[in-house]
């Protein structure tokens, strides 16, 4: 690998960095903080209505008992809900609850301000060529999601 390409890839794990520690500490100024391994268990449901324990267990790469565990704490705490699968009585699905998609959304929202706080410091021409430069890499590394709007894949 040639050392431009090097250099690249260095300031873009730096730049990810950043975001995420950005991220982070939306994440964090809620109270209670939903611990991460939750909050992506809750990420991972929102996106597929039809999660049972094994595809969530698949998701998260944890065996069974370990996703079981996760969804009893989400579940003590009003954040999830376990249904019987009406297509199989014997699977149970995961929903979430209105709390929980509250809880979501308030995320949401709060990682985009706490984004836009850092891009408003930005002059407009860096933040259209960061907009062109994610999309090219979003496209180079084959995401088919670019333009999905779950707000919420990196947590």
């Amino acid at each position: 690998m040639d050392d431009r390409v090097t250099d690249v890839a260095a300031a873009v794990e730096s730049a990810v960095d950043s975001i995420v520690s950005v991220l982070d500490a939306a994440r964090l100024s809620h109270s209670p903080a939903i611990p991460p391994a939750q909050l992506r268990v809750l990420t991972i449901i929102a996106g597929n209505r039809h999660t049972n324990m094994s595809r969530l267990a698949e998701a998260l790469d944890v065996v069974p008992s370990s996703a079981s565990r996760l969804c009893d704490r989400l579940e003590a705490t009003g954040l999830l809900r376990r249904v019987p699968d009406p297509r199989d009585r014997r699977e149970v699905r995961l929903l979430l609850t209105a709390a929980s998609k509250r809880l979501l959304e308030h995320l949401r929202e709060r990682r985009r301000d706490a984004l836009a706080e850092v891009l408003g410091r930005m002059p407009a021409p860096a933040q259209q060529e960061l907009v062109r430069a994610l999309e090219a890499f979003a496209e180079a590394a084959g995401d088919d999601r670019t333009g999905a709007d779950d707000g919420l894949r990196t947590a």
